[in-house]
């Protein structure tokens, strides 16, 4: 190739300036292919200069560059004061319904009664998921709430995370009691502990906080929610499996609801109101419980 050359393209990347090459070679246009020093330029005769660099235009249009799938940055929050207050409400109530403080019965007073919530009394909602039958289901619920609540603290902070958590868990608890026949009774934290569980899966599945060039990554969340629940939530002849799935459904929908209509807010302000709301909703249902 004696005559004058024109570069139509050059790129550090050896496999780019092979590829039009490859372009060139099947149009039958002379080229040539030099390294200059690590940049690797494209020549062509300058009488098929324009020839080539039209042929080239169109196959970058049909072959856009493909870019990585960027993954959303995460600025962590910091998990404790919810896991606290978690650890310190169920206790405190286990405790006092444990030795029927002032004279209350409390698992009467506080359990999920389908015909008493049918017919309005829909603080029991809340107050069931603070009472527990046993020390071992008390610890089950909190070694279980504690682990999924860290998790949703550090991605949503304490008080977004608890309140999503605990209204998800009522609705849960709703859904039930209408689902199922009206003498179903139940009581624990475990809709709260499957609400926590379905919230991290549904923000982490549509926030796109996991790569999403898989479909096995895509849904990845959605399918471990769902085996955690299966292995740990279904287990037992006194398991409320429609209480653990449904607490895990209403949390999955306030998880993409959080996406929706965010960003989240994260300042310690909005974090300590929503924190104090989820704790007066369930202090306010105890007290109504307890005085009616």
């Amino acid at each position: 190739m004696n005559e004058d050359l024109r570069v139509v393209f050059e790129s550090r990347s050896r496999q780019s300036c092979a590829d039009r090459a490859l372009v060139l070679a099947s149009l039958q246009i002379a080229h040539q292919v030099i390294d200059d020093d690590g940049v690797f330029v494209l020549l062509v005769p300058a009488s098929a200069s324009a020839e080539a660099a039209r042929e080239l235009q169109l196959y970058d249009e049909e072959n856009p560059p493909v870019q990585a799938p960027t993954v959303p940055k995460i600025d962590y929050q910091d998990p404790v004061p919810g896991l606290l207050a978690y650890v310190l409400i169920v206790c405190l109530i286990a405790g006092m319904a444990g030795f029927s403080f002032f004279g209350f019965n409390w698992f009467i007073a506080g359990r999920v009664d389908g015909e008493l919530i049918r017919n309005g009394e829909l603080w029991r909602l809340f107050t069931a998921l603070t009472l527990h039958g046993s020390v071992k289901h008390l610890l089950g619920n909190l070694v279980f709430g504690v682990f999924f609540g860290l998790f949703a603290g550090r991605l949503l902070g304490s008080g977004v995370a608890w309140l999503s958590i605990v209204v998800a868990a009522a609705f849960g608890n709703a859904l039930n009691v209408y689902l199922l026949e009206a003498t179903h009774r139940s009581i624990g934290a475990s809709t709260a502990v499957f609400a926590a569980l379905g919230l991290l899966a549904g923000y982490v599945w549509r926030g796109k906080l996991m790569r999403q060039d898989r479909w096995s990554n895509r849904y990845g969340p959605i399918v471990g929610g769902l085996a955690l629940l299966m292995f740990t939530g279904t287990g037992g002849p006194n398991t409320d499996i429609g209480a653990h799935l449904l607490g895990f459904v209403c949390g999955f929908a306030a998880g993409m609801l959080l996406i929706r209509f965010g960003p989240v807010p994260r300042d310690p302000k909005t974090q300590l109101i929503t924190g104090l709301l989820a704790g007066s909703m369930i202090f306010c249902s105890w007290t109504i419980a307890l005085v009616v």
